[in-house]
């Protein structure tokens, strides 16, 4: 068994924790960067299971509308849908913020306790939830919106195996624009 002294000098030269320096951040669990994503609506990656299986994102749609030859009504519907769901996400995500501030708050305060613990981790992940939800049912929508050939292009244009890809989202669905 290690003796107190021995355990002591054994962590003096440990290196300083991962999270050291970060004890002067506003909001403790976020970053600047990530707070600045949640603030802007950005998709940090939070509609990867979609983007990767074949449903497009509205932005990156918008930035290939030429080479996936949208009509004016896709661009319309697409900007539409980029539009929408970049409210959402702000609105969202702006709520997500004040919750984390929230229960940083109350741990820096000393207030905290299991009950209030356990109602601020439950907004939290609904609000996470909610913030993802807005950009995967954005690739949703976007994916009726194009056709089978513009998805495919699209995935070739993004650099995605298309081994990996599986079918379209639109097999079997008729879509045609």
């Amino acid at each position: 068994m290690l003796s107190l002294s021995a355990i002591g000098a054994v962590y003096a030269d440990s290196p300083p924790s991962p999270y050291a320096g970060q004890e002067a951040r506003q909001i403790k669990a976020l970053s600047a960067e990530e707070v600045s994503s949640y603030l802007a609506g950005k998709g940090m990656g939070l509609a990867k299971t979609a983007e990767l299986n074949g449903y497009p994102g509205p932005l990156h749609v918008l930035e290939l509308a030429e080479q996936l030859k949208l009509s004016r009504e896709q661009k319309t519907k697409t900007r539409d849908l980029y539009n929408t769901m970049q409210a959402k996400a702000v609105e969202a995500g702006r709520a997500l913020i004040d919750a984390e501030q929230k229960l940083d708050r109350l741990f820096a305060s000393k207030e905290i306790s299991p009950n209030l613990l356990d109602s601020s981790l439950k907004e939290i992940g609904a609000l996470q939830a909610r913030v993802r939800g807005v950009h995967l049912e954005a690739h949703l929508q976007q994916a009726g919106i194009l056709n089978a050939e513009q998805v495919a292009r699209y995935n070739a244009l993004r650099g995605y195996d298309k081994a990996q890809s599986g079918t379209s989202p639109h097999h079997g669905h008729g879509h045609k624009h």
